[in-house]
């Protein structure tokens, strides 16, 4: 559902937009951020709403879940992203897989992921343990914001990546590109996390 909304609103955002990317933009902003906000608020109560494996790699770090569970999430995150991007696709009328020919590369990009899931994760962490019913609140204006503030349009999910590699669509990325992607990503959380155990452990009011 998440990247059918991602990809979904892409597409209409685009056609509609009559050429005007920030309109594009705008709508694919809009329709991700609300997408998030109700399926986190759906998915909690099941199974932490874990759509991102970024999350489920910190939680094994911080020992709140098993390496062979977050194995399975990971798992279920790419079918479920990949299987998001072919609805969306079926929807609109287009092949079923696309690989895409957008342009991400670049030192700029790669560090916008990382700025990215960086500011994703830390607010993701630090909601959940003070006010974790604010949860889909906070994501969902985070990345909204984050569409807007990065270079990249704020991917901050690996899943996310890989399966956008496959439409050559208004929110895809070129496959050459997401290795950099993920890899950026992965040091965003990395750091999210020092930043966290620091606060958790160090910080003194």
């Amino acid at each position: 559902m998440l990247l059918a909304a991602v990809v979904g609103s892409g597409i209409m955002g685009e056609r509609l937009a009559g050429g005007n990317v920030a309109i594009a933009l705008l709508a694919n902003t809009l329709a991700t951020g609300a997408a998030l906000v109700a399926l986190i608020a759906t998915f909690t109560p099941v199974s932490g709403a874990h759509f991102n494996p970024l999350v489920s790699l910190v939680e094994v770090l911080l020992g709140h879940r098993s390496a062979s569970t977050a194995c399975l999430y990971v798992l279920a995150q790419v079918v479920g992203a990949v299987a998001g991007v072919i609805a969306a696709h079926v929807m609109f009328d287009l092949p079923w897989i696309s690989t895409s020919t957008h342009v991400r590369s670049g030192f700029g990009q790669c560090l916008s992921e990382v700025v990215a899931s960086f500011g994703l994760l830390i607010v993701i962490l630090q909601i959940a343990k003070n006010r974790p019913t604010s949860v889909p609140s906070a994501v969902g204006c985070y990345i909204a914001a984050a569409y807007w503030f990065t270079a990249s349009t704020s991917f901050a999910n690996p899943a996310v990546t890989l399966a956008r590699s496959l439409t050559n669509t208004f929110s895809g990325i070129r496959p050459p590109d997401v290795l950099p992607f993920v890899a950026s990503q992965l040091i965003g959380a990395f750091l999210a996390l020092v930043l966290f155990r620091w606060i958790e452990t160090g910080y003194e009011p």
